[in-house]
């Protein structure tokens, strides 16, 4: 019986012995910094009103999608239809005078002929022909100018977009150059903020961890602005399927801002017992005895399976895998 006991021990030992170990080693891990991002869109433009007037329609609300080109309101302004009809008037009165320059030039070539009209009157009578036709051309110019400032009454949206805010409302007044309403164009993004201390950290092409109902989602940091703004650096953030039924609406993140040594281990070498962790690891004999550690968090990405031990172990233990 002591000889079965002694072989047992001999094979549990060498077992042990025998057993895969890992040789820990500092390991660069990135730090994150956790900041508030906001859901924004590339570029906000206004949707202007080209001539003051009266708001007569508005066919656009907060939150809808336009594209370029498309007719959100119409803008009235009454004083242009005036002067177009006194356009007209003039017209009709230049016409007027028109014909009856036109027939004393031709009276005025007849009686030439006879001797009757000197052809000095005769040069004038074609001047006074001349002065009216341009008269015409010139009111006829004025009053294409005033139908093309009618027609500029619709209020165009100028790019692809979601209306953000509609400031103008239906029969209120507004002034040439005022907008309408304001578009998000350019896509939408999540914006951020990040200390400039940590601006040397950050690099375009970055991954971004971003918190979301469904749980943890992946960004990617796609444009640094080089300007500073309040001590911050500002950048954009691309993420596949961004809810972008909110604008400005707040999401936490967490970017890269520099990388620090760790020792990782594996988490399925720990035990826990009485809320107490232990790694077990190899001593100079060759024989696994456990050691107390205080772990950190658990590791992600290319460390998936791999847990920070804060103290407790250092580099070159040789932690048994079970």
């Amino acid at each position: 019986m002591k000889t079965l006991s002694f072989a047992l021990l001999v094979f549990a030992s060498s077992s042990m012995v025998q057993a895969e170990t890992l040789t820990l080693q500092p390991t660069a891990i990135t730090e994150w910094k956790a900041v508030q991002a906001r859901v924004e869109s590339r570029d906000v433009v206004p949707a202007r009103a080209r001539i003051g007037g009266v708001i007569e329609e508005l066919t656009i609300s907060e939150g809808d999608l336009v594209t370029a080109g498309q007719q959100l309101g119409l803008v009235r302004d009454d004083k242009i239809a005036f002067q177009i009809a006194a356009q007209d008037a003039q017209l009709a009165a230049y016409a007027a005078q028109l014909a009856t320059a036109e027939a004393e030039l031709q009276r005025g070539e007849t009686l030439v002929s006879q001797g009757v009209v000197t052809r000095q009157r005769l040069a004038q009578l074609s001047t006074d022909v001349e002065v009216i036709r341009n008269q015409i051309a010139a009111t006829k110019a004025s009053r294409a100018v005033l139908t093309q400032q009618e027609t500029e009454g619709a209020v165009i949206a100028p790019a692809d977009g979601r209306v953000l805010t509609v400031p103008a409302t239906r029969g209120s007044v507004i002034m040439p150059g005022e907008p309408v309403a304001t578009i998000g164009s350019g896509g939408f993004y999540l914006r951020l903020a990040v200390p400039e201390r940590f601006a040397g950290e950050l690099e375009a092409g970055s991954e971004i961890r971003i918190a979301t109902e469904g749980g943890e989602a992946a960004g990617r940091l796609a444009k640094l602005y080089p300007q500073i703004d309040n001590g911050r650096v500002i950048a954009d953030v691309e993420v596949d399927k961004l809810d972008t039924a909110f604008v400005n609406a707040r999401v936490l993140v967490e970017v890269p801002v520099g990388s620090r040594p760790a020792l990782l281990a594996p988490m399925n070498a720990i035990s826990t017992r009485h809320g107490i962790d232990f790694i077990p690891v190899e001593n100079h004999a060759g024989e696994a005895v456990e050691r107390t550690v205080i772990l950190g968090a658990p590791q992600a990405g290319e460390h998936d399976g791999m847990i920070e031990v804060i103290s407790g172990l250092k580099a070159g233990d040789k932690v048994v895998l079970p």
